[in-house]
């Protein structure tokens, strides 16, 4: 159940916000090598992978786990996960090698598939949502609303859709996947070639003309400059939405550069490892001024947090919506024998004014459970964002 839940909040940002593209969340060596949650764990040297509770000890532990295990010839990352399990670490997570890759892939951005986003319609049955432009799925002529029957003649009626995403994912690019497919009163199969996509993790539209909506789903790889171009690229005067909600976190730099398009600099959040405080700060240069309402849910966590509640705490925009899920640990990668990897806490996350999260989560300015993006316009038509 640990493992189980860690690797749906580590991958819900892909497999559920966009109601489900075929994707899971490679890592990288980031400015600020630090993840608010399980999405972000991978941009650390697997090294420095320690624990809070026990200091080393329970590092320690799963690593002699892991290597006993594979000496005996039985599954490390099994025992791994049964060591986490005993450390009593909540958000304490094991990967193996092909996992960790697909994992580290995601928050770089990338995700192997075939570019097609599905939900389960209220009869059941399975239905394309969206289709990213110039994927395998838009090259065949698949288009939203079409019925997605089968893969590989696998029933996908009624079927969980992250089960259904995995199907679509596959192992590699380049292999192929037979698609039973319907449109009105057509039926037909299409075998397209699964690629490496973009994520596609920030969208911007107009919800009207003084008014931008910036959608960010996850924080992987250069979502953060995207906010920050996005930002300079609004009309002038406009007011902005920065819609988080759905958003399960990731690479806190990107946290960090996103909050850096909003604010003129200072303290964004602070944060302990092992005991040593420690801070994030914004880069400066942010439009300080523009009317900003943030967007949040119960689905807003871990880096999604941080960034709202550095923009809440310094007075910097008006949050709308509903109580954020309270993810305010921090995990670090510990490499273990066999090519697996073990994500343990290593400490906590405070907003500038000292808010602890975990557990706690943030309230919105603005309660709202009916039409949250009305309320925001609403909202920034107070702030003087709308004409």
């Amino acid at each position: 159940m640990r493992r189980g839940a860690a690797l749906t909040l580590v991958f819900t940002s892909v497999l559920l916000t966009a109601a489900a593209t075929n994707c899971l969340p490679r890592a990288e060596q980031h400015p600020v090598p630090l993840a608010a949650g399980p999405a972000a764990a991978a941009s650390l040297d697997p090294r420095e992978g320690h624990t809070t509770r026990g200091g080393d000890r329970t590092v320690q532990d799963v690593r002699r786990a892991a290597a006993e295990a594979e000496a005996d010839g039985k599954s490390a990352s099994r025992a791994a996960e049964e060591a986490v399990g005993r450390s009593g670490d909540r958000w304490g997570a094991v990967y193996d090698k092909a996992e960790y890759e697909q994992y580290a892939d995601a928050l770089d951005g990338r995700y192997t598939g075939v570019g097609l986003w599905v939900a389960r319609a209220a009869d059941g049955r399975t239905q394309v949502t969206r289709v990213q432009t110039g994927g395998p799925a838009d090259r065949a002529g698949i288009e939203p609303g079409d019925h997605l029957r089968s893969i590989d003649g696998w029933a996908a009626d009624g079927q969980p859709v992250t089960d259904v995403v995995a199907r679509l994912r596959g192992d590699s690019a380049g292999s192929k996947v037979a698609l039973g497919l319907g449109r009105g009163s057509r039926s037909w199969t299409q075998t397209v070639d699964r690629a490496v996509l973009d994520t596609e993790d920030v969208s911007v539209r107009n919800l009207s003309a003084q008014v931008v909506m910036i959608k960010v789903a996850a924080f992987t790889k250069g979502t953060g400059e995207q906010v920050r171009t996005a930002v300079r690229r609004a009309p002038k005067g406009a007011g902005i939405v920065l819609d988080l909600r759905g958003n399960s976190g990731g690479l806190v730099g990107e946290a960090v550069t996103a909050a850096s398009a909003f604010l003129p600099g200072g303290l964004v959040a602070t944060y302990d490892v092992h005991g040593a405080q420690r801070a994030l700060y914004a880069s400066g240069g942010g439009d300080a001024a523009r009317p900003l309402v943030v967007v949040i849910d119960g689905g807003t966590m871990s880096a999604a947090e941080l960034l709202t509640g550095a923009l809440q705490d310094r007075g910097r925009a008006v949050t709308v919506g509903s109580r954020t899920f309270g993810k305010g640990s921090v995990q670090m990668p510990t490499g273990l024998a066999g090519g697996s990897v073990a994500e343990l806490t290593v400490g906590h996350y405070r907003t500038p004014s000292g808010h602890g999260l975990d557990g706690k989560g943030i309230t919105p300015d603005l309660p709202v459970t009916d039409r949250p993006l009305e309320h925001a316009e609403t909202v920034l038509s107070g702030l003087g964002g709308t004409s």
